[in-house]
């Protein structure tokens, strides 16, 4: 029996996923192949199959939970805002005079 997963997307709204919204789903699909070529690559290699689910099924479950909470916690744009915000410097040092008269004559004071 097939299932059918559908994408909501109105106008102007962003992508939804079985509650991961936005960036979330595409985090999502990266871990999800990410996960899929470790295990490839584990089998290849010939690491046994009960130890490769149990690891690649715990990362799974982990990977999804987390993902989740992020989508639930920042929204979303929430993530990107609060990335962008740890980028800011806590203060400006001017040890100098200088910086700041060049500015006066570059803008052509009064």
């Amino acid at each position: 029996m097939a299932s059918v997963y559908e994408i909501n997307k109105g106008i102007n709204r962003p992508i939804e996923f079985k509650g991961f919204r936005a960036q979330y789903v595409t985090y999502l699909a990266i871990g999800l192949v990410t996960l899929l070529l470790l295990f490839a690559i584990g089998y290849i290699i010939g690491i046994s199959s009960y130890i490769l689910v149990a690891v690649i099924g715990g990362g799974g479950f982990a990977m999804v939970s987390w993902i989740y909470k992020l989508s639930h916690k920042y929204g979303e744009h929430g993530l990107m805002k609060a990335s962008a915000y740890r980028n800011i410097p806590t203060a400006i040092v001017c040890r100098s005079r200088k910086p700041l008269l060049s500015l006066k004559q570059k803008g052509g004071g009064k």
